[in-house]
């Protein structure tokens, strides 16, 4: 129950987050990378990529936390795991796509350390304040 509790608060706060985000800046990528981006994403993609890495951020940073009874470990771990997982996508999109830039990636990898900590945060607190209250 644990974990069905942690990955659906994590998940929760790292869609609805993903959601303003990726409606917020699209002037900022298309404007930059417009003519690489599909017309309509592709939407079974993007729900493998979210199944996966909520999964990954669960596994990765939240049950450690609470595991340890820490929630700096959730922090920590979920910014790392941010920043692993965001820095391959950017720098291997640099590396060998023609039009990548720096500021893409490192405007990209910067949101990826923090909806990653945020959603890892908020899995381990949603744990916290239902075992507080069971």
């Amino acid at each position: 129950m644990t974990y069905a509790i942690s990955y659906a608060a994590t998940a929760i706060v790292f869609l609805g987050l993903d959601f303003l985000w990726l409606t917020g800046s699209s002037t900022f990528y298309r404007s930059r990378i417009g003519e690489l981006l599909l017309d309509r994403p592709n939407f079974i993609a993007a729900a493998a990529f979210y199944l996966i890495y909520v999964t990954g951020v669960c596994f990765f940073a939240v049950m450690p936390a609470i595991s340890s009874g820490r929630w700096t470990i959730a922090l920590v771990s979920g910014a790392l795991l941010g920043l692993i997982a965001f820095g391959t996508y950017d720098m291997t999109n640099m590396a060998t796509i023609k039009g990548w830039s720096l500021e893409v990636s490192l405007v990209d990898m910067v949101w990826g350390v923090f909806i990653t900590t945020a959603s890892a945060l908020a899995g381990y607190f949603s744990v916290v304040s239902l075992q507080k209250f069971s």
